[in-house]
């Protein structure tokens, strides 16, 4: 099997930290986007095998953009200062001490909340705090709890309730767990949810009254430890969705066709139906060579007095990293935008030109009532990460904002922070931010807007 790509291109991790300020800019960046875009992912410092090496596998390093009035006011990147990490760069170690059989640089998912920034990761490995201007503060407590579960990188925040839910999972615990907390980080309620499979657990779905639970034959293997990726696909496990009321009780689970759910889109309630909108990886998922699946949007209906499940495809073009307008999150919406994550081979292996496969570079916006899709083509070579929707400061209707993503410019070997109007989505770019350096093809990130 193929997996040096992982080790070169656009996946290959940078070897150093950077601060610029002053950013040049082509075109305008909008003056009402005034804050921090933020994203993260595996950055190996250094990798022991690359015929074996993965993409998730690798330190987190936050990526970062500084905008305000018009301006992009620096770039950082930064790896997350686990204490592991700390000491291989001769730094001390920050913030508090911690077990090192469980600590780890957070690769996932950056997001801000409280007015605090974290880096998160999954499997019961604790979150790190940073500062706003990337620094670690060291790991915290951000929705620990008694049974040692603590926020998972996929949580949700209810923008009707201030609440911010996660749904995680800890490595060879036989149940998940529900974590509910407040705006200050604390935990304000826990459901603990039997899971004796040890299912993986990525993410979940979240409406005004139900939690989405998501469980395939993909499964916590202790056996794996020792690769860095504990997890396998036991074919004689089903594939389920479980609904469990927000304020927790019983769940019912109900069968799906076999695979696996990478994200959710969005989830919400409609004529006494439940409504999912999921990247869903049909099949068996290959979680050693992440590139070769073709993970498609679906439409799961949940009747829920019949207890089944009607499923639709909603677009068949290899996606991922859906995301949408956050104000919509929970209920029900019209718009949704992902990454196309279609491998696309060289013209020939001995083209030195084009020595590695790398993904195709668009980005995708669904318009699920009209049952359309626009894309946005970046061009070969042109690496287009996920894309996070902001809105505008006066926005009159769901797409009225911008579309902040990482673009690779092949000419210059570094990235474009790229800006696209969402109501005008084919069209040019609003700005593109030049950065001094390359950002690595990576996982997720957020927006965090000015206080």
């Amino acid at each position: 099997m193929h997996l040096t790509r992982y080790t070169r291109g656009n996946f290959a991790p940078v070897t150093e930290e950077t601060t610029a300020f002053d950013l040049p800019v082509t075109g305008a960046i909008p003056t009402d986007l005034n804050g921090r875009y933020l994203r993260i992912g595996p950055n190996p410092l250094g990798i022991e095998d690359p015929a074996a090496h993965i993409w998730t596998l690798g330190e987190g390093m936050v990526h970062g953009v500084r905008l305000r009035e018009g301006r992009a006011e620096w770039y950082r990147n930064r790896w997350v200062r686990s204490a592991s990490v700390a000491d291989r760069l001769g730094e001390p170690r920050r913030g508090r001490p911690v077990d090192e059989r469980f600590d780890f640089a957070p690769n996932v998912q950056v997001a801000g909340h409280g007015g605090r920034v974290y880096a998160l990761i999954e499997g019961g490995l604790a979150p790190y705090e940073l500062t706003p201007e990337l620094e670690t503060v060291g790991p915290c407590d951000l929705g620990a709890t008694a049974e040692g579960f603590n926020a998972n990188a996929h949580t949700k925040f209810d923008h009707r309730t201030g609440e911010m839910h996660s749904l995680a999972f800890r490595y060879g615990a036989d149940f998940l767990q529900h974590i509910v907390f407040g705006a200050d980080g604390i935990v304000v309620r826990t459901e603990n949810i039997p899971a004796p499979t040890f299912p993986y657990l990525h993410d979940f779905g979240l409406t005004e009254h139900y939690v989405l639970v998501y469980t395939s034959p993909m499964v916590f293997d202790p056996a794996l430890l020792a690769t860095g990726v504990p997890f396998g696909w036991n074919e004689d496990l089903p594939t389920q969705l479980g609904v469990m009321p927000r304020e927790g009780g019983r769940v019912r689970w109900m069968d799906l066709p076999p695979g696996m759910v990478g994200h959710t889109l969005n989830a919400y309630e409609e004529d006494g139906a439940i409504v999912a909108d999921v990247v869903v990886h049909p099949g068996r998922f290959e979680v050693i060579d992440i590139g070769a699946g073709r993970p498609v949007l679906e439409r799961w209906t949940v009747d829920l007095a019949a207890g089944k499940v009607r499923t639709e495809l909603l677009h068949d073009r290899p996606q991922d990293f859906p995301r949408l307008n956050a104000h919509y999150a929970g209920r029900p919406y019209r718009y949704g935008y992902s990454a196309s994550t279609e491998l696309y081979a060289p013209a020939s292996p001995l083209d030195p030109d084009r020595p590695d496969e790398g993904f195709s570079n668009a980005v995708l916006k669904h318009d699920l009532v009209a049952g359309t899709t626009e894309t946005h083509e970046f061009g070969r070579d042109a690496a287009a990460g996920e894309t996070v929707f902001v809105p505008s400061a006066t926005a009159a209707a769901e797409d009225d904002g911008y579309n902040l993503l990482f673009v690779h410019d092949p000419d210059r070997g570094a990235a474009d922070l790229v800006i696209l109007a969402a109501q005008d989505f084919t069209g040019e770019p609003l700005a593109r931010v030049h950065l001094p350096a390359r950002v690595p093809l990576g996982l997720h990130g957020n927006w965090i807007p000015e206080r």
